[in-house]
């Protein structure tokens, strides 16, 4: 089963990379507002699906209405900020940056979770954000808005995701989901007043196919997270780095340098380092890169770990 699992997580990270680059593809002629937007609307119907499967009884009424208030705006910056990364930014460049997530996960359970981080996990954050430097090379080269935006990505992704487990348990999947879709498509109205461009029907089927491959990947990540160990799953998202050479030469003519490659191997190398030890047990008591499984930078993309809350469960 962790072989067909790790399979799974490849395929499905592979999906996201395409969904990828179709964003990308958009990116050059529309804003990421307008994106988000219609990515988000054609989200509905597929997320509504997951929704009228959830059994637990209740209203619509947070229970922790602040926290998913803040999880739904990371929820909604995400993928803005992520789509506009990769229209400024080399796709290997982004998702190196976008690795530091388990990073961040790490730094951001301490005072949320209360969760014990021991010495050699602090220093694996330490050397992952020394990857992170390679990548952007502050002073050395000129960074942009895409910089900026990549690390909010990666920020907001984080948040969200020690946010839904702090509260996950609590709130019902139905409010977790919806708030954030709900969200996203009211503030992008409005950003699209400012920013629309009249669409050609082959971008409206790009919008479409953003959403569905979103989609089909996340269920291919539940699937592999249901029936495999995490610990192997996990590191599957790091495949996303080759995608992103291949797609990149493929498509836009880009060539990662030296020093995206080097600070990518050293932010990937700190991240498994984490996982391998959240999985062995050490100090951590809640295993936040581990239960925190969400993609977190596509409108359809961002509920893994919601759709497995009852999966937490040891298996026999």
């Amino acid at each position: 089963m962790n072989f067909k699992a790790t399979l799974l997580a490849l395929l499905a990270f592979a999906l996201f990379s395409t969904h990828d680059v179709v964003a990308k593809l958009l990116g050059a002629t529309y804003s990421p507002f307008q994106i988000v937007f219609f990515a988000s609307l054609f989200s509905f119907p597929l997320v509504t699906i997951m929704l009228v499967r959830d059994p637990t009884q209740g209203n619509l009424r947070p229970v922790h209405p602040w926290w998913v208030a803040l999880r739904s705006l990371c929820v909604v910056v995400a993928p803005v900020a992520g789509f506009y990364a990769f229209t400024r930014l080399p796709l290997a460049q982004v998702y190196a940056i976008l690795f530091s997530s388990p990073l961040l996960i790490t730094l951001i359970s301490i005072p949320i979770l209360k969760e014990k981080v021991g010495l050699w996990r602090m220093l694996a954050v330490v050397v992952g954000l020394g990857g992170v430097l390679i990548v952007v090379r502050p002073g050395a080269t000129v960074l942009n808005l895409g910089h900026a935006a990549a690390i909010i990505t990666a920020l907001s992704t984080a948040f969200q995701s020690v946010i839904v487990r702090k509260i996950g348990r609590e709130e019902r999947r139905v409010v977790l989901m919806l708030y954030p879709l709900l969200g996203s498509v009211a503030l992008m109205s409005v950003a699209l007043t400012f920013v629309y461009q009249p669409m050609l029907l082959i971008d409206l089927g790009g919008m479409a196919f953003v959403s569905l491959f979103g989609f089909c990947a996340t269920l291919l990540l539940v699937y592999a997270y249901t029936i495999g160990e995490a610990a192997l799953v996990a590191p599957m998202q790091y495949s996303q780095i080759i995608w992103a050479v291949i797609f990149g030469m493929l498509f836009f003519g880009e060539s990662p340098d030296l020093p995206t490659m080097l600070g990518a191997a050293i932010i990937v190398a700190s991240g498994l380092f984490i996982i391998a030890r959240e999985a062995l047990g050490g100090t951590s008591e809640q295993t936040p890169v581990l239960r925190t499984r969400s993609r977190g930078i596509s409108p359809s993309s961002m509920r893994v770990s919601l759709a497995l809350k009852r999966s937490d469960k040891p298996r026999s």
